[in-house]
């Protein structure tokens, strides 16, 4: 079988997301597997950078990087042009099985969407999460209405993150043309874990402390408030208690220490900015709870903090993974009082935050890059034998 994916950055590009690495993880353990995989995508990198230009084999796989018009454009504006691509696309187009194009609103998709069509090749669309939210601005609105609805309704398959997605895309895409397809982790990577304690002895944390760790960017629309608020409150039922917030300021900074002063509660807090991966990895070993208040979807800081055996709890407020609630930790209502409760009944009760430690632990089992390839494999096979 050979297969197009059709991606704006590949890796290894930094500076666009998660995308680029999914389709790389994927790709080449297609390969691995037999398939001949090829990537049409742009030497797009970072805000400041640009990757070489050409053919290259990267684990077996064969990447076009495409030059793009504008670097800038591409970064600020997430707009990906390059003359090269469109005419490559016309020309070979009909070279593949399937293709399967990543991202939603880009122009490559159009022309994907328009050559496929001629050459009845079958296509599948992977977002990674760029479906339509609320609050989207009038320019991505106005790309659903004229083409971005006819992409999706006239592809084979439509892949998304979880079960909130899956809820969002069926108005428009027939709900048996839709799976959720996870985020993969590498568990290979994390067999040897940092020793207990290592987080707290660099940060001076006394090891009879709990610790409630965030991990992630300090921005208002993470929900750093609320998690601040009930922090507080739940601060003064447990002794020996500390916040962590692992991250980059995203501009909240200064008002997160506000925060924490007016309620009382800059002791408690430890704000270490951005760390390298080994020193997050300490941080989930060490802490006693795991707490993103609010996401859209499928944070590679869930697995991490599975890997790591932490109970997670997390809001309905943004998408729902199924698999945490009462499993792995809680999922609980958007409000101070519930996110308080929940937080405090990891702490306090040791028989449920070992059994939702041992849960994770094997629950992120189902998210080794091999099994979620394993789904795509079947889903790759139903297209072909749905075109036939």
């Amino acid at each position: 079988m050979r297969i197009l994916q059709v991606i704006p950055a590949f890796y290894p590009s930094k500076g666009y997301g998660g995308g680029p690495i999914v389709a790389y993880e994927i790709s080449k353990r297609l390969v691995r597997r037999g398939y001949n995989i090829v990537v049409y995508t742009t030497d797009a990198n970072d805000k400041t950078s640009r990757l070489n230009s050409g053919v290259k084999n990267i684990d077996g796989i064969e990447v076009h990087y495409f030059r793009n018009i504008s670097n800038y454009i591409a970064y600020n504006y997430k707009i990906f042009l390059s003359i090269g691509m469109i005419t490559v696309i016309k020309e070979e187009i009909d070279n593949f099985d399937i293709v399967h194009i990543h991202d939603y609103r880009t122009l490559q998709n159009i022309l994907i969407y328009y050559n496929t069509r001629i050459h009845k090749i079958p296509y599948i669309v992977q977002p990674h999460g760029t479906i339509p939210k609320i609050g989207k601005s009038k320019l991505k609105s106005t790309f659903d209405m004229l083409i971005g609805y006819k992409i999706l309704k006239s592809a084979s398959k439509l892949l998304v993150l979880n079960y909130s997605e899956l809820v969002r895309c069926k108005p428009i895409v027939d709900v048996n043309k839709i799976h959720i397809l996870p985020n993969g982790i590498n568990l290979s990577e994390y067999c040897n874990l940092p020793r207990e304690g290592v987080f707290r002895e660099k940060f001076s944390i006394d090891p009879d402390e709990k610790i409630v760790l965030y991990l992630g960017r300090i921005h208002e629309s993470k929900g750093i408030e609320l998690l601040v608020r009930a922090f507080a409150k739940m601060s003064r039922k447990v002794n020996n208690v500390k916040l962590v917030i692992i991250g980059p300021d995203d501009g909240y900074l200064h008002t997160l220490y506000r925060l924490a002063n007016h309620l009382r509660v800059s002791d408690k807090l430890i704000i270490t900015g951005f760390l390298p991966h080994e020193d997050k990895l300490s941080a989930y070993v060490d802490a006693d709870v795991f707490v993103t208040p609010t996401f859209y979807g499928f944070p590679l800081t869930f697995l991490e903090a599975m890997v790591c055996g932490t109970p997670i709890v997390t809001t309905t407020k943004g998408d729902y993974i199924e698999g945490i609630n009462n499993k792995v930790g809680f999922v609980v209502q958007y409000r101070e009082q519930e996110l308080e409760n929940a937080i405090h009944r990891i702490l306090v009760d040791d028989e449920l935050s070992t059994r939702f430690s041992r849960n994770a632990k094997k629950e992120v089992k189902k998210y080794d890059w091999e099994n979620i390839v394993d789904r795509l494999e079947k889903i790759y096979y139903e297209v072909l034998e749905g075109h036939s």
